[in-house]
């Protein structure tokens, strides 16, 4: 009986709002997750910041190939993926150690919504020539980095997006989109290796310009929304 009674004390503790930053009145668009989701989420802080890590490890390693084509000096443009799940990692770990940044909040933002969505994008947009992977490093990758937009959208809770933090972000994620598409600085484009060479004939353009249009709209769309819940949060 007595382990009955824990077990629905810890169930009634996981759906619990107790304690939890309040979830404010913020426009659907910014706030897509049910409530009782990023209560989960938030419950289970330690645990999303050990499975963040761990995906930053798997994404070093993923990229470990690209890492040795690329000139050092570049390698912080390269494990874009990585980097949005370490700095959620981080906002996370802060928070839950009352040591809060605001700069972190809004690099996880924008790291998990724009590679979260840009990864699935380029996995349907480049499809038949992913032949490569297997489907379960297939379904992987694109779940995964969907589950990283999810958390994103738990941020809210605890973060307020100000102006001097989202302008860190927009500044770090505009430079990695040039050094990635548009001018790289020293060597190729940095950009995540597509499936097939960038000068490929593909939905009418270049398979560059496809991978490039994404992650150009996937820049604006974070500001646009982390300067929404800013704006809302003053109100």
């Amino acid at each position: 009986m007595a382990i009955i009674d824990a077990v629905a004390g810890w169930y009634d503790r996981l759906r619990s709002s107790a304690g939890l930053p309040p979830r404010e009145d913020l426009p659907w668009y910014v706030t897509p997750v049910p409530k009782p989701i990023e209560d989960l989420g938030l419950r289970l802080a330690w645990l999303v910041v050990g499975i963040n890590l761990l995906g930053t490890a798997f994404g070093f390693w993923y990229y470990w190939p690209q890492f040795a084509m690329t000139p050092v000096v570049m390698w912080p443009f390269v494990p874009d993926s990585p980097a949005g799940t370490l700095f959620i990692a981080c906002s996370i770990a802060l928070w839950k150690l009352g040591r809060e940044s605001e700069i972190m909040n809004a690099l996880a933002f924008f790291g998990c919504i724009k590679l979260g969505l840009w990864t699935p994008y380029v996995l349907l947009a480049f499809f038949p020539a992913w032949g490569y992977l297997s489907p379960a490093m297939y379904n992987f990758l694109f779940w995964s980095h969907l589950l990283m937009v999810v958390e994103a959208f738990v941020l809210h809770r605890y973060a307020d997006f100000p102006v001097r933090a989202v302008a860190v972000a927009v500044a770090w994620y505009t430079a990695d989109l040039l050094v990635d598409y548009f001018y790289p600085i020293v060597g190729d484009p940095h950009h995540t290796i597509l499936p097939v060479p960038d000068a490929t004939p593909w939905l009418g353009v270049t398979a560059l310009q496809v991978a490039a249009a994404g992650a150009v709209v996937l820049t604006i769309g974070p500001t646009f929304l982390a300067l929404s819940v800013r704006v809302k949060k003053l109100a």
